[in-house]
């Protein structure tokens, strides 16, 4: 735990045109791994537009260690089938909620930086690092790699721990 730089809180919101893996749907979940974590997100059952709605907290020893994510088919007789995956870096973001103390007093809301989408990362569109209720956010669309189709959309906020080194 003295290694910890502080906690990644993950909302991991919903999945978009996901592929269809069984006869006419697909029960996809997600699982995101960062470093020797791996966490992952309730099954939602006959949908290809899941509604997760979870959060999943990672802590954080490495800024550069990139965060993976896999969406996955829940099958009951066989090996669940791949649906997809991403991964994103957390270097922008970390970059902004170092800022602090220069971000007290701005209204909620105000865009600190973006990062466009490109060949390198998964992003479907910009992805904008705002101010919400006094925090850092930020919201990221993913477009899943290695499958026909499919996005999910996820948003960060970081969670200081007090024993931690800090950022």
């Amino acid at each position: 735990m003295e290694n910890w730089l502080g906690l990644l809180r993950i909302h991991v919101k919903r999945g978009v045109n996901l592929a269809v893996r069984d006869s006419c749907s697909s029960d996809p979940y997600v699982v995101v791994r960062m470093g020797k974590q791996k966490l992952k997100t309730r099954v939602v059952k006959r949908n290809v537009d899941p509604e997760w709605n979870d959060l999943l907290t990672l802590s954080v020893t490495d800024p550069n260690t990139p965060v993976k994510l896999f969406v996955y088919d829940k099958d009951t007789f066989s090996f669940d089938d791949k649906m997809g995956d991403a991964e994103f870096e957390i270097g922008p973001f970390l970059k902004a909620v170092k800022m602090g103390f220069q971000l007290q007093g701005l209204p909620d809301g105000v865009i600190i930086s973006k990062v466009e989408a490109n060949r390198q990362n998964c992003l479907a569109e910009e992805s904008k690092i705002f101010l919400s209720n006094g925090k850092v956010v930020q919201d990221m669309v993913l477009r899943l790699r290695n499958v026909e189709c499919g996005e999910v959309e996820l948003q960060l906020q970081w969670i200081d721990v007090p024993s931690s080194k800090g950022l």
